[in-house]
């Protein structure tokens, strides 16, 4: 009799990835994964030791795919908005990841590579070393919380997303001006926010490295 399969890391990474796309971390399960596989949960424990590492590792390859062929290229300013769009990209491929990298966050090669770039370009600043720790991770967190919250939107469906927009109109163009005097006065200017994410998401980032030039000595 043939012995079960042996499954590589890659090969489950890929179809924890595929999973992901259609449902989020609280209903992925180890379970599911090895059904999937046709093999039993304890064998995929001997390549993650739970379902947190695994997920971890699965945004890892995200963060990984992003920085592959990355050159920096122009000033400080530009290599992290360069980077930041690039993640973004790649996450919005895979949304549910998105959001499983806000939580779970990764200590992979990704990750690291990630978060090189991102000190060295602040280094390239000019900014004192004794500030780019904590400068670097603010804008670690800003581009994360971006990135997650945009995903949010992304892995909504068609039908959720109409019945969102009915709320939104009814909420905003129907507000009473007694009881929201400055909401029924904004209203028709007013955007959803699924709206001119990306334009939302330069300026928000240039705003917090404007914030970082103006402490460079």
């Amino acid at each position: 009799m043939a012995g079960r399969r042996r499954w590589s890391t890659e090969e489950i990474l890929d179809t924890a990835a595929e999973l992901l796309r259609t449902s989020d971390a609280e209903s992925f399960s180890v379970r599911k994964l090895a059904a999937a596989l046709g093999t039993d949960s304890s064998s995929l424990y001997r390549h993650f030791r739970n379902k947190t590492e695994l997920l971890r590792a699965v945004a890892d390859r995200i963060l990984t795919a992003a920085m592959d062929g990355y050159r920096p290229e122009g000033d400080w300013k530009q290599r992290i908005t360069t980077l930041a769009l690039r993640l973004r990209e790649s996450f919005g491929e895979q949304p549910q990841l998105a959001a499983i990298w806000g939580r779970y966050a990764s200590g992979g090669t990704g990750s690291r590579l990630v978060m090189e770039e991102l000190l060295q370009a602040l280094r390239a600043s000019g900014l004192p070393d004794e500030k780019i720790p904590a400068r670097y991770h603010r804008i670690a967190i800003l581009i994360a919380a971006l990135i997650s919250s945009e995903a949010g939107v992304g892995a909504i469906t068609p039908k959720e997303y109409e019945q969102g927009m009915e709320q939104f109109r009814v909420a905003v163009l129907g507000a009473d001006p007694e009881h929201f005097p400055a909401l029924a006065h904004f209203a028709r200017d007013i955007r959803p926010l699924g709206a001119d994410r990306r334009a939302a998401f330069e300026e928000i980032l240039a705003a917090q490295l404007a914030h970082i030039e103006a402490q460079i000595p």
